[in-house]
């Protein structure tokens, strides 16, 4: 009897002699199951096979409702495409910079391995982009959609601004100005105004990612492009064509009646209102260095039209003639389109802004 019982129940000191046989007896239970589970029977191997086929489905039921259908199958369709066409005669240099969207709305067919470049026209207000613009958008091959981010909505964050970014360039943006199957440069106009400086590090962030490149529009002469601010603000609340405003015309009628306001300047903070415009301009265009640019200047398109040969050649799109149907507004010396010229002349004379008294152009 007594040595059954020492079988039953080890010795143990004091009091705690009932907990020690029960870790005794868990402890062997263990010991139990540890050594059934090398024989590693079928049914087990089946139940943890199951249980982890379930957990992977359910996971990749999750991604794909997070992700959404149309975009995993948006990314598949864009890598195979990539895949099928011959990118071989593409310098290694130009590869970030060229794509091949799969627009949602449409097939872009026979042309899906045309490559596509990206561009966005940065400038500001009546520096001649809207000129500019027509004429990039003559060109067969290049889609230009406008001032897309003049809607505060598109532009009263970075997350709206990314996502209309993406649209556009996704081809799925439609204008006017869309070409579809065939585009081979797609782009927008962008004032710096319009959520640009606000978001300028986020932005340049895109442009580098996606292979965005900038084409820098601006004017020289900031008097000229003050005239002609003012001349437009002073129509767009009379409205002198039919009660109709309109920024840009078609006819040499319309221009003349717009251009014969002849605003008149305040001298005594002229100078100021100048230097608030340049420094605005170049604070812009030292944060946006980082991405992959041309600037052109207004004032060299008028002067010489070669100069879109360029443009052309940095969007690698073929050279052609390009034809815009804007007449322009103020084609007279700044002498005559200015009211108070005499202050203004004496106001500018003798400083760093003195150039813009004297520099002109014919058209």
């Amino acid at each position: 009897m007594g040595g059954s019982k020492a079988e039953e129940k080890p010795a143990g000191g004091g009091g705690g002699g009932g907990e020690d046989w029960w870790c005794y007896q868990f402890g062997n239970k263990d010991a139990l199951i540890v050594k059934s589970s090398k024989k590693s029977p079928l049914p087990l191997r089946m139940v943890v096979f199951a249980m982890t086929m379930i957990c992977g489905i359910f996971i990749c039921t999750m991604c794909m409702k997070q992700l959404g259908s149309d975009s995993l199958s948006r990314i598949v369709k864009i890598e195979v495409a990539e895949q099928l066409c011959n990118k071989s005669a593409i310098l290694h240099s130009e590869v970030h910079f060229v794509h091949y969207p799969q627009p949602i709305t449409y097939s872009r067919s026979e042309c899906k391995c045309t490559p596509v470049r990206f561009f966005a026209i940065i400038s500001s207000q009546r520096s001649g982009s809207g000129w500019f613009e027509t004429l990039l958008n003559s060109h067969m091959n290049v889609s230009s959609n406008g001032e897309i981010f003049s809607s505060k909505e598109r532009r009263s964050n970075i997350s709206s601004i990314t996502k209309t970014l993406d649209k556009v360039y996704n081809l799925d943006w439609n204008s006017s100005a869309s070409k579809n199957e065939c585009t081979a440069a797609v782009g927008l106009k962008w004032m710096l105004n319009q959520g640009l400086v606000a978001n300028h590090a986020d932005i340049a962030d895109y442009f580098n990612r996606r292979g965005v490149s900038a084409i820098f529009l601006f004017r020289r002469n900031l008097l000229r492009q003050l005239v002609s601010q003012l001349a437009n603000n002073h129509d767009r609340y009379l409205k002198q064509l039919n009660g109709t405003h309109k920024a840009h015309v078609h006819t040499a009628y319309e221009a003349s009646i717009l251009a014969r306001y002849k605003p008149r300047l305040n001298t005594t903070s002229l100078i100021r209102s100048l230097k608030q415009v340049d420094d605005y301009t170049r604070d812009a265009l030292e944060n946006l260095k980082s991405i992959n640019h041309i600037t052109i200047y207004y004032e060299d398109l008028i002067r010489n039209r070669t100069k879109l040969l360029d443009v052309l050649d940095f969007l690698k799109v073929p050279r052609s003639k390009l034809v815009s149907r804007h007449v322009k507004i103020h084609t007279k010396p700044l002498s005559e389109q200015i009211e108070n010229w005499d202050e203004v002349y004496n106001a500018l004379n003798g400083t760093q802004y003195e150039s813009f008294l004297n520099a002109d152009y014919r058209i």
